[in-house]
């Protein structure tokens, strides 16, 4: 359910435990499909573990949008960059990688 994915994305301290939260987002989205196909849900509210946006594309831009609107102008120095890198190209590598 959505309350797990933001506990163990809270709990996201180094790359490995980022990989396991997107491991986990995966399942999870599985899950509710699986739920969704035995039982439909309305087009208008959150689907069964509670995921609001159903498409990559919507999934995207609701992160892009939550990003935008709870950042920080914050510098954290250049590993933070190096940090910031390679969570964008693991991400990225979900549009091509096998």
């Amino acid at each position: 359910m959505v309350h797990d994915l933001i506990a163990a994305a809270e709990a996201v301290t180094d790359e490995r435990s980022f990989i396991r939260l997107l491991q986990l987002m995966a399942l999870d989205r599985q899950d509710e499909q699986q739920k969704e196909l035995a039982r439909p849900t309305s087009p208008y509210s959150a689907g069964p573990n509670g995921w609001q946006n159903g498409s990559i594309e919507a999934f995207l831009g609701a992160a892009a949008s939550w990003a935008e609107a709870t950042s920080r102008t914050t510098n954290l120095g250049p590993e933070a960059s190096d940090a910031w890198r390679r969570a964008a190209m693991i991400v990225v590598a979900g549009a091509f990688y096998e």
